[in-house]
């Protein structure tokens, strides 16, 4: 599959099969994170990979969007690695943790694994339960795993504004 067939095909998993995902596959997606393109290339991202009952249960405290999956990442950047710009000082963080998202998405769709990005958490109860330092800041949950037989789009899902909307 090329890479637009892929993009295409991907859609966000919210059911998941009861099948652990493999350390291969995992350390594939880390993989993609690791090389993801980062602002001036301080790779701020930072990620917890999550697939053992206790920190499992500690996702679903903070979110209820977990959709039984068996791995979730958590998608983090350090404040203090991140490029800011000086016209106004905003800084690269979201940017960059959207971007290493995204490809870890990709990356698992091309492993046939399932994903959906969430970004319904609560942040504070987020630090407290994975005791994050004040500098890293939780950007997204990736539940990630393979999708359940009959796992589907969301009827919304392949509508699309024509290209000519996108254009400024």
């Amino acid at each position: 599959m090329d890479f637009r067939e892929l993009a295409a095909a991907r859609f966000s998993v919210r059911k998941f099969k009861d099948k652990p995902v493999e350390k291969d596959k995992v350390d594939i997606i880390l993989e993609a994170a690791r090389i993801a393109p980062t602002a001036s290339n301080r790779q701020p991202q930072r990620i917890l990979v999550i697939n053992e009952a206790k920190g499992l249960a500690k996702v679903d405290v903070c979110t209820s969007y977990r959709f039984a999956a068996p791995l979730v990442f958590l998608v983090c950047y350090d404040r203090s690695e991140c490029w800011v710009r000086s016209f106004d000082g905003a800084d690269s963080g979201e940017v960059d943790a959207s971007i290493v998202t995204t490809q870890m998405m990709l990356q698992a769709a091309d492993l046939a694994l399932g994903t959906t990005w969430v970004m319904y958490f609560d942040p504070a109860r987020t630090r407290e339960e994975f005791s994050l330092p004040a500098n890293i800041i939780p950007m997204a949950f990736l539940p990630t795993g393979y999708p359940a037989d009959d796992a589907e789009p969301a009827s919304y899902h392949r509508l699309r504004h024509p290209l000519g909307r996108l254009l400024l």
